[in-house]
């Protein structure tokens, strides 16, 4: 199996389905990470709102 294939597993849905990682499961669990990531996204979007008004 080829490496980029590891994270695709069959189902009966569909083919192909992307399984994420071990990594990317702790970044979406992690409570401490999703507020971060949340200060971080509404600070683009004050900028973003403030540059057009």
């Amino acid at each position: 199996m080829v490496k980029e294939e590891l994270n695709f597993a069959k189902s009966d849905d569909f083919n192909l389905t992307m399984l994420p990682g071990k990594f990317a499961k702790a970044m979406r669990t992690c409570k401490i990470w999703q507020l971060f990531r949340f200060m971080v996204i509404n600070v683009k979007m004050l900028i973003v709102v403030s540059k057009s008004h």
